[in-house]
């Protein structure tokens, strides 16, 4: 009894002073390994900073840049790694890593579509996209200049100060309107003057407010005009086409155009022309030649007219 009770022990005791042995022995790999990791982390930051500060200036694609310094890092960091379970004497846990991830990545594929989705098409929008950085874009009903883009998602500011951050996936895939791609955006509106009033030199007056005002681009490519727009019941519309730099599309390009509708409404005024507000006309049918009207007094007066009763 004493013999079969004393084996399992003497089992047990082997095997922890082997695993305690093979321990010690393997402690000054595991160290190495655990400081290879930590260096590579480090490595791996001081590369991506060394390339952020040299080359996202010379960069004529920031965003580009950006996203490449993000994918260099996590390269980096998980070459560090693998080293360090090779040098650990952990290949096979390595390969079986390899294997694991290879096959997770099937299975979380399927658990994870948006997941997956957003950074395949950040990988494509790094290579292939509508925008760069500080582009003023539209994307379905969001509109703003543009920050940053991640592996999951695409930032923009908009005017009033919101930060949103889109999925890569809708980037890819909805509409993008781009109002600052090659630096120019047309401005409309439409001024209304009186049916008496002289069109052509309404229309001479604007022409040389567009032509004589800074900031409105007129070359071959981009040329400001203004045209008969339609024929109202009360006045004649006319609408007015002009080119902006839209380098600050959201300050700068708007308030030009408001500058503009004021020396427009300005100088037709002064030269006599009407601008008419919209005027409504009263028709009486059945042969009826009076207004229908009743005139109520005020309750002030109606109150006097008892007191004088």
């Amino acid at each position: 009894m004493s013999l079969q009770k004393k084996e399992p022990v003497a089992v047990i005791t082997d095997s922890v002073s082997y695993y305690y042995e093979s321990f010690l022995n393997a402690l000054p790999r595991i160290a190495l390994a655990i400081f290879i990791i930590v260096a590579g982390i480090l490595l791996a930051q001081l590369i991506t900073n060394f390339y952020r500060k040299r080359f996202l200036k010379k960069s004529d694609d920031p965003l580009m840049a950006r996203f490449l310094a993000q994918s260099i890092k996590l390269v980096l960091i998980a070459i560090a790694v693998t080293l360090a379970l090779k040098t650990a004497g952990l290949d096979d846990i390595a390969a079986g890593i390899l294997t694991a991830v290879g096959g997770g990545a099937i299975v979380l594929g399927f658990a994870f579509q948006d997941i997956g989705k957003n950074f395949l098409a950040g990988i494509i929008l790094a290579f292939n996209r509508p925008f760069n950085i500080n582009d003023t874009i539209m994307i379905d009903t969001h509109f703003g200049k543009v920050k940053a883009l991640s592996f999951r998602y695409t930032h923009i500011k908009t005017s009033d100060g919101r930060d949103i951050y889109i999925p890569n996936s809708d980037v890819l895939t909805k509409p993008v309107s781009n109002y600052t791609a090659d630096g120019y955006f047309r401005h409309d509106f439409v001024v209304g003057i009186g049916y008496d009033d002289d069109l052509n030199k309404a229309i001479q007056i604007i022409e040389n407010i567009l032509a004589s005002t800074e900031g409105i681009v007129q070359n071959d490519t981009h040329k400001s005009f203004v045209m008969e727009h339609e024929l109202a019941a009360s006045t004649i519309n006319l609408k007015v086409f002009f080119w902006v730099n839209t380098i600050d599309y959201k300050v700068a390009a708007n308030i030009l155009k408001g500058r503009i509708i004021n020396k427009v409404l300005t100088e037709l005024s002064q030269a006599g022309m009407m601008l008419p507000g919209n005027v409504t006309e009263l028709k009486m049918y059945g042969g009826q030649l009076d207004l229908p009207l009743k005139l109520r007094k005020d309750p002030i007066d109606r109150e006097l007219d008892l007191k004088g009763k």
